[in-house]
C-alpha cells in the first residue's frame, strides 16, 4: 500500500508530506498505481522547483519507495496550490473503489 502523510499546521497550512510504500497491484515497473503516485509526487516536486521560490528539503530512497518533503518556511500561494493539486490527485485515487485498497492518505497536524 502507498501511504501518503500530509503535514498541516494549526493554521491549516501545508508544511510537507511523506510518501512511502508500493501499491502491490502488480510487478514493479508495471504497477499503474505506483506509476500514478510517482507522477503526482514528481510533478509536484518539479513544479515547486520550477515555479516557486520556496525553500524546501526533500529526501528520497528509490529502493525503499520513500520521499520526505518539507517546506522550510511558510509556503507561497503557488506552492499551496501545487500541494492542493497533488492532494486532489491522491484523493481521486483513494476515492476510486478499484484503487482505494492501494492508497491511504493521512492528514497529520504538526
Amino acid at each position: 500500500m502507498i501511504k501518503v502523510t500530509i503535514y498541516v499546521n494549526e493554521h491549516h497550512i501545508y508544511t510537507g508530506f511523506d510518501v512511502e510504500g508500493h501499491a502491490g497491484l502488480s510487478e514493479a515497473g508495471t504497477d499503474i498505481i505506483c506509476s500514478a503516485a510517482s507522477i503526482l509526487v514528481l510533478n509536484t516536486l518539479n513544479a515547486l522547483e520550477a515555479f516557486t521560490q520556496d525553500e524546501t528539503s526533500c529526501v528520497s530512497d528509490e529502493e525503499e519507495g520513500t520521499i520526505q518533503f518539507r517546506f522550510r518556511k511558510r509556503p507561497s500561494h503557488d506552492a499551496e496550490l501545487l500541494m492542493k493539486t497533488m492532494i486532489l490527485g491522491f484523493e481521486s485515487m483513494e476515492d476510486n473503489s478499484e484503487y482505494e485498497p492501494y492508497v491511504d492518505i493521512i492528514f497529520k497536524e504538526v
